[in-house]
């Protein structure tokens, strides 16, 4: 049984939608990463996406912690034209597609963008991976709202637009545990 502490990372207090677009976290709440670190195992192996936000966040919890190599794989979702934009803005740009992302995601893509499938799709090889090659250990994961999500409608086999309603607060903790055949989810969004 590996289980997995997503953690997302601290505020980038953007606007407009954040995906690959690498902007720092305001890590200024000092007390709240300090529940954060309390409420983690010691033990847990700690790997975070390669975006800044993610790993200065896992650096503020490091502590004794196995810390593993950056990872791609669990970057945020890529929103290609879109990144920067509000949603109003990306409606104007691209209104049936915009529309058609947020109701359906799954196959479509914004424009030089990902689809909700690609990434879920790259997210689920990372986390199997890792499954495969620490067995029985604690993986503490800091990433992205989308990449949290991802897991989260695996784990539960919802649809993509149910999970979508889901919230994903910074420095909550979403505890998925594998256990095989499938996964039991303990936590969703919490906040020590």
């Amino acid at each position: 049984m590996t289980t997995w502490w997503w953690i997302r990372h601290g505020p980038t207090h953007a606007s407009g939608l954040v995906g690959a677009t690498d902007l720092p976290a305001d890590l200024s709440d000092r007390f709240a990463l300090a529940r954060l670190d309390l409420h983690l195992p010691d033990d847990a192996l700690l790997v975070s996406s390669d975006l800044c936000r993610s790993i200065t966040t896992a650096d503020a919890i490091q502590r004794q912690r196995t810390r593993l190599e950056h990872a791609p794989e669990i970057r945020e979702i890529n929103f290609g034209d879109w990144e920067g934009k509000t949603f109003d803005q990306a409606v104007a740009l691209h209104p049936e597609i915009a529309h058609s992302y947020w109701r359906n995601p799954g196959d479509i893509a914004p424009p030089g963008g990902e689809t909700w499938n690609q990434a879920s799709d790259r997210v689920e090889g990372f986390v199997q991976s890792m499954n495969r090659a620490y067995p029985n250990a604690h993986i503490i994961g800091v990433a992205h709202f989308a990449v949290i999500l991802t897991q989260l409608q695996r784990a539960t086999r919802i649809s993509a637009r149910s999970a979508l309603s889901f919230r994903i607060d910074n420095l909550s903790v979403t505890r998925l545990e594998f256990l095989g055949p499938g996964w039991q989810v303990h936590a969703v969004n919490h906040i020590p």
